[in-house]
């Protein structure tokens, strides 16, 4: 059996990065629950 993760830093960071977050309302919905949580990160 093949490993299923074969990590990207550009796929990730354009899936789950900080622009891409921005571009929807749910989006920034995510960033502004996570920074009320007091995330040290935001993002990606």
């Amino acid at each position: 059996m093949s490993k299923t993760y074969q990590p990207k830093k550009r796929k990730r960071k354009r899936s789950h990065g900080f622009l891409r977050r921005k571009k929807t309302s749910g989006g920034r919905n995510v960033i502004k629950r996570r920074r009320k949580k007091g995330r040290e990160k935001v993002t990606v």
